[in-house]
C-alpha cells in the first residue's frame, strides 16, 4: 500500500521518474490481466439531466437551449445489436441523470440479455437513484454501475456539482451492497482542486472497494461556468492512472477519450500508464452530436481506432472480466476465470 507521501511524489513525477512509474504500472497490469485491453460499447441514451454541474454542457440550466432527446427501448436494442455484431460483450448504457428514462432502461435490459443469450455485462452510468431503483435494475440483469465521485473534496464537490458528496457515496455503497461491480472516477486538474485532494480521491477508491476507477483531465466546455478555465494537465491525469494501478492493481481503469481531446496521443499514453479499458461509441450520429459531454467538438472512439491503438500498444482485445461460467453472478476481477479474447 502506497503512503500519501509516495502518492504525492508519483503524481508529480516527470521525465525518467515518470517512465519508471508507467513501466511498473504496465507490469502490474500484465500480472493481473495479461497483455489485454477490455473493450466496451457505449450507448448514450439521453442528454437530459436534472443536475447542474458547472463543467458539463448538458447541465440543467442549458436544457432549454439544447436539442433534447430520449432513446426508445427499440433504439437501444438496435444499437446493442451492433455492439454484439462487433464482438463486444459489455454494453454501457449512459446518459444524463433523469428519472424520465428509467422505464425505458428497465424495458431494455431484459431484451439486451435475451439478444446476447445472457452472455453480456450490462453496465449502467445513469446517476443517483434510490436503493429500490438500483435493486430493480440489478434484478432485471444489470451487472455493473459507474457512479463517478468527480472530487472527494466535499466543499469543491458541492461548489461544482451543487449536490452532496455524501449522497453520492450513499449511492455507491448501496450499489456495492446490492452486488454490483462498481466504478467511480475523478476529474484531475478540476479548478479549485489540490494535489492532496487527488490523493484523497485515490484513497477513497481504495476505501470504498470499488472495481473500476476512471481519471479524466478537466476539459473546459463551452456554455458552462468553467468554460474560461485552463484545460487540465494530461501528465497529472496519466500519473494518477499509474498510481491507481500501483495502489489497486486489480482495478479496471479506462483510457478515456478526454485524454485524446486534450492532447493528441493521449489515449495511447493512457494505456502506457497502465489503463486496461477503452470505450467504443455506438450512439447514432444524430444523437451523438446532441450528447454534449464536452460540447459539440468531442473526440469519438470507433472500434477500428481502438483496435489499432491496442495493437500499437502490444495489447490483445478481450471481453468482460465479470462474465464467468455463471454470467449472472460473474467472477472476481483479476482472477483467471472468465478471461477470454474476442479478437
Amino acid at each position: 500500500m502506497l503512503t500519501r507521501s509516495e502518492i504525492r511524489s508519483y503524481l508529480t513525477a516527470r521525465g525518467p521518474a515518470q517512465e519508471e512509474l508507467f513501466a511498473e504500472a504496465r507490469r502490474l497490469r500484465e500480472e493481473h490481466f495479461g497483455s489485454t485491453v477490455i473493450l466496451r460499447g457505449v450507448i448514450e441514451v439521453t442528454n437530459v439531466c436534472r443536475v447542474n454541474c458547472d463543467y458539463c454542457p448538458m447541465r440543467r440550466d442549458n436544457m432549454r437551449e439544447n436539442d433534447r432527446y430520449f432513446m426508445s427501448s427499440d433504439d437501444i436494442l438496435e444499437r446493442a445489436r451492433e455492439i454484439r455484431n462487433a464482438g463486444i460483450d459489455i454494453i454501457l448504457l449512459q446518459g444524463g441523470e433523469t428519472p424520465r428514462n428509467l422505464a425505458t432502461i428497465e424495458d431494455a435490459i431484459p431484451r439486451i440479455r435475451e439478444l446476447f443469450d445472457g452472455r453480456v455485462e450490462i453496465l449502467l452510468n445513469l446517476g443517483n437513484m434510490r436503493r429500490s431503483q438500483y435493486e430493480r435494475l440489478r434484478n432485471l440483469g444489470a451487472m455493473s454501475y459507474i457512479l463517478k465521485h468527480e472530487t472527494s473534496d466535499p466543499r469543491l464537490h458541492e461548489a461544482v456539482r451543487h449536490e452532496s458528496l455524501d449522497e453520492r457515496l450513499r449511492c455507491m455503497r448501496d450499489l456495492l451492497d446490492l452486488g454490483y461491480r462498481v466504478g467511480t472516477g475523478l476529474i484531475s486538474s478540476l479548478p479549485g482542486q489540490t494535489l492532496d485532494s487527488i490523493v484523497d480521491d485515490i484513497e477513497l477508491a481504495e476505501a470504498l472497494g470499488v472495481h473500476m476507477c476512471s481519471v479524466a483531465p478537466f476539459v473546459p466546455a463551452p456554455n458552462t461556468p468553467l468554460q474560461l478555465e485552463p484545460a487540465g494537465s494530461n501528465e497529472l491525469a496519466l500519473n494518477t492512472i499509474a498510481v491507481l494501478r500501483l495502489h489497486r492493481p486489480q482495478m479496471l481503469i479506462p483510457s478515456v477519450s478526454a485524454l485524446e481531446k486534450t492532447s493528441t496521443g493521449g489515449q495511447s499514453r493512457g494505456l502506457a500508464a497502465g489503463a486496461n479499458v477503452m470505450t467504443v461509441n455506438f450512439t447514432g450520429d444524430i444523437d451523438r452530436q446532441r450528447y454534449l459531454i464536452y460540447g459539440k467538438d468531442r473526440f469519438v472512439v470507433k472500434k477500428r481506432y481502438a483496435e489499432d491503438l491496442a495493437q500499437a500498444s502490444g495489447l490483445r482485445i478481450r471481453g468482460s472480466v465479470f462474465l464467468g461460467p455463471d454470467a449472472r453472478d460473474g467472477v472476481r476481477v483479476g482472477g483467471s476465470a472468465g478471461r477470454r479474447d474476442i479478437s
